[in-house]
């Protein structure tokens, strides 16, 4: 594998949202781990993690305080 092929942020970002929602595909999911480094999906799990949980947190203070 050249250093062309292996995934840009762009792919990694993709493949760390379609992980979350279940829906990667074989062949970027071979894409991915024929890549090498894990660091680059690893941070990008923790990134989406930090962000969906900061989303449900607004979601819920939004509809929580329409509420009162």
């Amino acid at each position: 594998m050249s250093n062309s092929d292996k995934p840009g942020f762009l792919d990694v970002m993709g493949s760390v949202i379609s992980a979350a929602f279940g829906v990667q595909t074989s062949k970027n999911r071979a894409r991915d781990f024929e890549g090498g480094r894990v660091l680059p999906f690893v941070v990008g799990g923790l990134i989406f993690t930090v962000l969906f949980i900061l989303a449900i947190v607004a979601v819920v203070r939004i509809v929580v305080s329409g509420s009162i």
